[in-house]
């Protein structure tokens, strides 16, 4: 309730400085000679200078009624300044030569030399197109299911079958990954009982683990049973803000449930849907959580398929101790996905009128 009240609080503020801003400029149209006497005898700019004094004094005292708030957000700032922003500077190695046990700032300046030396490197090229393909099938095949079974969990009426079906689908978020890993092995396993029900079908026992063409397959369908349900938050956080009355009009007007669900329900979470659309795109390009998957389910009989960027720059980083060259794959693929999540964002501007900025 207190965080309501503060929210509250800052917009009633806003409006009461819009209302006064607007009321300066009628008194100004109304009678322009009168404020142009006050201006020379720099009554207006004591009105401004006022005005400017009220506003401050207006946020200094809900800073001071609400501080926990404020206090609240040191956390998370002080964490992206020193995990986040600070480790920036090592960027710099990307183009000197860095050698451990010397400066960590690298010994000498090199360039462009190691961007060169991974644009012509075959690898690198066959990691960022797993990269794409393995991004993009997820996002192709994640996004619409996560929309459509938030869609289906608001149209459950049963408000304990519903809250137990959000469990149940909400559950698989927070298991390790590791051990999300190990139930993958071991269901797709030749003993497994994948292969179990193969057999039993007539086929032949298959090793999925180590053929390079089931991997996609396994990473997609993996994601989706994981992140299906935790998926849906904010699409029903949005759903429950649609005004009643909406749908009340469209079933006066005749429109049936699908099309109530069709012209009422997702133009109304189009901007959730717009801004979850940009997030995604603006990683289609960088590994992201994929990486701890991808490392603990891939082997070299499958690099061919699942070798993604950041098991490439781990391998070189951390494995062979081409520090500088994996600064550099890593911080191309930064740049690249902040060029995506930007494009994405002006193009969804212009469509739809919805962004992120």
């Amino acid at each position: 309730m207190q965080v309501i009240n503060f929210l509250y609080s800052i917009v009633f503020t806003l409006e009461k400085v819009s209302s006064e801003t607007f009321l300066l400029n009628c008194l100004h149209d109304a009678d322009e000679g009168f404020f142009m006497k006050k201006k020379e005898t720099g009554l207006l700019s004591d009105s401004s200078n006022q005005l400017q004094k009220n506003q401050l004094g207006s946020a200094k005292k809900y800073f001071f009624k609400y501080w926990q708030f404020y206090a609240l957000l040191l956390i998370p700032v002080v964490y992206y300044i020193i995990f986040r922003y600070v480790p920036m500077a090592g960027n710099i190695i990307a183009f000197r030569r860095y050698r451990a046990g010397h400066s960590i700032f690298g010994d000498e300046w090199s360039g462009l030399k190691y961007f060169r030396q991974f644009i012509g490197d075959r690898t690198f090229w066959r990691a960022f197109k797993n990269t794409l393909v393995l991004n993009v099938a997820y996002l192709l095949v994640r996004f619409p299911l996560t929309l459509i079974f938030a869609l289906l969990l608001n149209e459950i009426k049963a408000l304990w079958w519903k809250k137990f079906v959000q469990t149940v689908s909400y559950l698989p978020h927070f298991i390790s990954m590791v051990i999300v890993t190990g139930m993958i092995r071991e269901l797709v396993s030749t003993s497994g009982p994948i292969n179990a029900l193969i057999q039993k079908l007539g086929g032949d026992p298959i090793s999925f683990i180590a053929q390079p063409k089931w991997f996609s397959t396994i990473f997609v369908a993996s994601g989706v049973w994981q992140s299906l349900g935790w998926g849906t938050i904010l699409y029903l956080a949005a759903i429950s803000g649609i005004n009643p009355s909406l749908y009340e009009a469209a079933k006066v007007d005749g429109a049936n449930h699908f099309q109530c669900v069709w012209h009422v329900t997702i133009p109304c979470i189009l901007p959730t849907i717009t801004t979850l659309l940009i997030l995604d795109i603006g990683g289609l390009v960088g590994s992201g959580g994929a990486f701890e998957k991808v490392f603990l389910l891939y082997n070299p009989m499958t690099y061919e398929k699942a070798d993604i960027i950041s098991t490439f720059v781990f391998r070189l980083g951390l494995g062979s101790g081409n520090y500088s060259y994996a600064t550099a794959v890593g911080l191309f693929e930064a740049v690249l996905n902040l060029t995506l999540l930007t494009g994405a964002n002006k193009i969804s501007k212009k469509l739809t009128g919805a962004g992120l900025w």
